[in-house]
């Protein structure tokens, strides 16, 4: 019986981790929500991972670590870490224009890219994903998780959550 040779590389190890989806929003992948920062080949099937979470105390932070230790170690990784950093923080800048399309189906508005300016509030009026409409309220600034409020178009009716701008 021959064994199977897997060469492990940094593009197989990104390909394997665009499969990884958030749990929370399970449309988009971690590398869509900007949440994969850097991948790494240290030595001897060593491969270390970089995250930068939405929130320094998101809820799915450890089912996260332990999807992408199961995608890369599928890859032919020996051992794979996972590095937590918060600083920079997250920023909704980094969602990729397909994972804000994916966010927009989902049913959930991604919020505006704000370049780091300090004048974007949560309080900004936000259309709505289902029919585009301005014409929307603020009903909850927390929805189902703490990165995300509920918004209500009075167009179509239908109420919505927005991530939050970070």
């Amino acid at each position: 019986m021959t064994e199977k040779i897997i060469q492990l590389t940094e593009t197989a190890v990104w390909q394997s981790l665009e499969k990884v989806m958030d749990p929370e929003i399970p449309v988009v992948s971690l590398i869509e929500m900007g949440i994969i920062r850097e991948v790494v080949l240290v030595e001897n099937g060593r491969v270390e991972v970089t995250m930068t979470p939405t929130f320094s105390g998101c809820p799915a932070l450890v089912e996260m670590e332990n999807m992408i230790q199961q995608a890369v170690a599928a890859v032919g990784a020996a051992e794979v870490v996972v590095h937590k950093q918060l600083n920079p923080a997250w920023s909704c800048d980094w969602i990729t224009e397909e994972g804000r399309t994916s966010l927009k189906q989902f049913g959930l508005q991604p919020p505006a890219r704000h370049g780091g300016s300090l004048s974007v509030t949560f309080f900004d009026p936000v259309s709505c994903p289902r029919c585009d409409s301005p014409n929307t309220s603020l009903k909850n600034s927390f929805g189902s998780t703490l990165c995300r409020a509920i918004w209500y178009c009075n167009s179509c009716q239908e109420p919505f959550e927005q991530f939050k701008p970070l």
